[in-house]
């Protein structure tokens, strides 16, 4: 009887114990599950701020960069960025015309620019480089000789149609591959030792140097723009403008012309275009001399 009576005592037991359970277990569950979705969800949302602060601003803090590092700063008032290869230990190798007019158009704006503009000093030298103000051709510098006092941003490779539109000014980011960072050092310090020819706004400029460096790209027709994305704005913009101000001023217009704008700005990409090729550097120091 008390065999039969504890049995009977278990089992009610069990029968109480096992929704009990189950309701602790799926407790547990929709618990681990809510968790689960919260933290995808804040990461989704990270990565969205990540992608929206690569559209308004790619700027990077010196501990961050890696050599190979195509990096830019804004000078003159964000008239134009000046470019260059991070290769390590605070070190930029980069393309220049000296004494910080980077400009280069061989015009009366080269003396407007340098006359409106705040410059380094004639004469001032730096400790760890040296007076590098009047030098020309591809130099390498400290990184604070670089950026000159402005802020450091990082250029970025492989951007989708969407971001590189969504990057209103160009010459900070191609829909462009890079190539790997021992290929881009390579270029770089052998442009040092060699040259990267003559420096032309159009074609032939700081950010030229630096897309050449990252990918190997050069390209071939001698009257098209340069691999610059800040020439090929300039010049979108300029088609823009002057089809603006053959028209009359409405809505449509302005949204034709912007159109218009941003379809030159991607089909001038050198990701995009298709008057590139790939070019050893040997080759390219080779043919310029």
């Amino acid at each position: 009887m008390r065999a039969q009576a504890l049995t009977k005592h278990w089992d009610t037991m069990l029968m109480i114990a096992s929704p009990t359970q189950t309701f602790i277990s799926q407790s547990i569950q929709s618990k681990a599950r809510v968790k689960e979705e919260g933290e995808e969800a804040e990461e989704e949302e990270e990565e969205a701020d990540e992608a929206d602060m690569g559209v308004l601003s790619n700027k990077i803090e010196r501990d961050q960069l890696k050599p190979g590092d195509h990096i830019y700063s804004w000078r003159y008032y964000c008239l134009y960025t000046h470019h260059g290869i991070y290769v390590g230990k605070g070190k930029v190798i980069h393309f220049t015309r000296g004494a910080g007019h980077e400009i280069g158009t061989g015009t009366v704006l080269d003396r407007i620019i340098s006359s409106s503009c705040p410059s380094p000093l004639v004469g001032t030298q730096c400790q760890i480089c040296g007076d590098q103000s009047r030098l020309d051709g591809v130099i390498s510098s400290c990184i604070d000789c670089f950026l000159s006092g402005g802020n450091l941003y990082l250029f970025e490779y492989g951007v989708s149609p969407f971001f590189f539109l969504a990057s209103a000014r160009g010459g900070t980011c191609t829909l462009a591959k890079s190539d790997p960072p021992e290929d881009v050092l390579h270029r770089a310090f052998y442009l040092l030792q060699n040259g990267f020819g003559g420096y032309n706004l159009f074609k032939n400029n700081c950010e030229d140097f630096a897309v050449y460096c990252r990918t190997g790209l050069l390209v071939v027709k001698p009257i098209s723009v340069g691999r610059s994305g800040q020439a090929a704005a300039f010049q979108a913009a300029t088609r823009a403008v002057v089809s603006y101000s053959l028209t009359f001023l409405t809505t449509s217009l302005v949204a034709v012309n912007y159109g218009r704008y941003c379809a030159s700005r991607l089909y001038s990409d050198i990701g995009v275009r298709r008057d590139v090729v790939k070019v050893p550097v040997e080759r390219l120091v080779d043919q310029s001399d």
